[in-house]
């Protein structure tokens, strides 16, 4: 049987004992029992989904002590972000606790039968909604909370009445595993069937492919990179009974920076900046790898004033040596394209790597798709542009983008009009203020936007909201009364 060890992200030593890797009849069985789990959870009322969820917070806080100290370990994170983090992941599961309690999975469209022929007459008709199935969700590198065991993912799939079989990352073994031990605990004293919340784990592509084929899994959920989940989404679509894949991808999140707000306050948004394409050593999807500027003065002094503000950042170790090993292979690749000038790049040291940034022009940009690829770390590629027209270029040739931000459109013109559309035809978040690092987990969330950023733009895998990627409409037409008395809650 093939073993994965875990690692100290800081210092390369081999982290916790060596685990086993589930072998396909393993993946099987989990999947087979995540299915027996469905068959009772799909019909529980809201109250038993909110007290699930809420108990899982609980345990996990309950735990914060050592899951914050594992997590450090396998991530270099930092006790005060992963902290952040686990506050985070409760407050997410709560939050689908509260919608649970709501009915929010139970909504339902009446629609009273209406007398006559049609196309005026029609039957008694109700629109409700039933939860998919098992879902297959796969746990993120860079966030071994919020989007791994028990983040959004899981929360909103249980909310929806869905069991769940997740694919841990091999960058938190011993982290998942613990969650997972947290996990039998709550659902042995809560009485539920140990296959509700099942885990898999593996190296290489076979156990995650294998998940995502099997026919009784009815949804996939991953946060990763694009090749990742394409290949994925590629076997979603290949199956003999295709599913939906939810996968949130690489985005490059474009910042548009105008004169005349850099002219008032270019220091104070360069340092921001700076500070975003630092934070958490660039590994977050949402951080700004391009930033759009007109030719302008104000534009050259806030290029000036972001290469100091970065210059003077330490980022601290990435979460894997594969990770550090791809960020300096995309920062070299960029570095030696045609027709971009290198601003910053210093070699880094054994523990961590040193901020990149570089310049290009729009045209350059535009006919170049290398140069609109995701490096995953803190670097950003600034794109001069001579004209609005030509910003707006820019951003249609990024294609599709988690969050676009525009600084300097408080004011209503021609121009601002046209930036706020080309934003929003490529982005699924758009911003006038702030940096895109951050997603708060609320109601108008929109976390997915058009491709490469998911490969279903329609929804968010973050947000109130997420819980719809895992219900299906279903109409009931003259059905009879005992059904009706359900309002909305699947058998």
């Amino acid at each position: 049987m093939k073993t994965l060890q875990s690692f100290k992200a800081r210092t390369g030593e081999p982290f916790g004992a060596p685990l086993l890797a589930h072998t396909p009849e393993q993946v099987d069985s989990t999947v087979e029992a995540a299915a027996q789990a469905f068959a009772s959870w799909q019909a529980s009322n809201g109250a038993a989904r909110g007290s699930l969820l809420r108990a899982l917070a609980e345990a996990i806080e309950g735990d914060r002590d050592e899951l914050v100290s594992i997590a450090d370990n396998e991530t270099a994170l930092g006790p005060v972000r992963l902290n952040g983090e686990l506050d985070r992941t409760a407050f997410q599961l709560r939050r689908f606790a509260d919608m649970s309690e709501r009915g929010v999975a139970f909504e339902y469209l009446n629609d009273p039968a209406v007398a006559g022929a049609p196309p005026v007459g029609h039957p008694a008709m109700v629109l409700q909604r039933v939860p998919l199935g098992p879902v297959a969700m796969f746990s993120a590198s860079n966030f071994p909370f919020a989007f791994s065991v028990l983040g959004g993912d899981t929360a909103s799939a249980l909310a929806a009445g869905c069991s769940v079989v997740i694919k841990v990352h091999t960058a938190h073994l011993v982290l998942s595993n613990r969650m997972l031990g947290l996990i039998q605990k709550v659902l042995e004293v809560q009485n539920l069937p140990k296959g509700l919340i099942g885990m898999v784990q593996g190296g290489g592509s076979d156990v995650g492919v294998r998940l995502v084929a099997h026919p009784l899994i009815a949804a996939g959920a991953f946060t990763g990179s694009t090749r990742g989940g394409a290949a994925l989404q590629a076997v979603a679509n290949a199956r003999p009974r295709p599913i939906p894949f939810y996968g949130e991808l690489g985005s490059i999140n474009p910042v548009v920076a105008l004169p005349g707000i850099l002219q008032a306050k270019g220091a104070e948004l360069a340092t921001l900046l700076a500070g975003s394409i630092n934070q958490g050593c660039g590994q977050f999807c949402t951080s700004p790898g391009v930033i759009v500027l007109l030719n302008d003065p104000a534009s050259d002094a806030f290029v000036t004033q972001l290469t100091t503000a970065l210059k003077a950042l330490q980022p601290h170790a990435m979460l894997t040596p594969g990770i550090r090993q791809a960020f300096e292979g995309g920062v070299a690749h960029v570095a030696t394209t045609n027709g971009v000038k290198v601003l910053l790049q210093e070699a880094g040291n054994a523990e961590a790597p040193r901020p990149f940034l570089a310049e290009t022009d729009a045209v350059n940009f535009v006919v170049k798709s290398e140069l609109r690829e995701e490096v995953f770390g803190p670097a950003s590629l600034i794109v001069r542009a001579q004209s609005v027209a030509e910003a707006l270029q820019v951003l249609q040739a990024v294609g599709g983008s988690l969050t676009v931000t525009l600084w300097g459109a408080e004011q209503e013109t021609d121009d601002t009009r046209a930036f706020v559309r080309g934003a929003m035809n490529i982005a699924g978040r758009v911003l006038f203020a702030g940096v895109p690092t951050g997603v708060a987990v609320t109601a108008a969330q929109q976390h997915g936007g058009p491709w490469p950023s998911s490969t279903q733009p329609m929804t968010t895998s973050v947000g109130d909201t997420a819980i719809n990627r895992f219900l299906r409409p279903v109409c009931i037409q003259d059905a009879p009364a005992w059904l009706l008395a359900r309002s909305g809650q699947p058998c």
